[in-house]
């Protein structure tokens, strides 16, 4: 079995994380020689005021640049 994890923001739609873990799966499976029905997706998703970059979060970022 093969665990792909990914950690990104939240705000991808249900079609956009589908579709990124058809592609996923389907990558791993191939470069790895691991047969696509043992591939497992997790995503994370992060809200935007428990990311932090460079001291502040995401969500403080963005209502400073408004």
């Amino acid at each position: 079995m093969l665990v792909v994890k990914v950690t990104m923001l939240e705000g991808r739609t249900l079609e956009q994380k589908e579709a990124l873990i058809e592609r996923l799966s389907a990558a791993a499976s191939k470069h790895l020689d691991c047969p696509l029905a043992e591939v497992r997706v997790v995503i994370y998703e992060v809200a935007r005021s428990n990311w932090g970059i460079g001291g502040h979060s995401i969500a403080k970022r963005e209502e400073q640049k408004q």
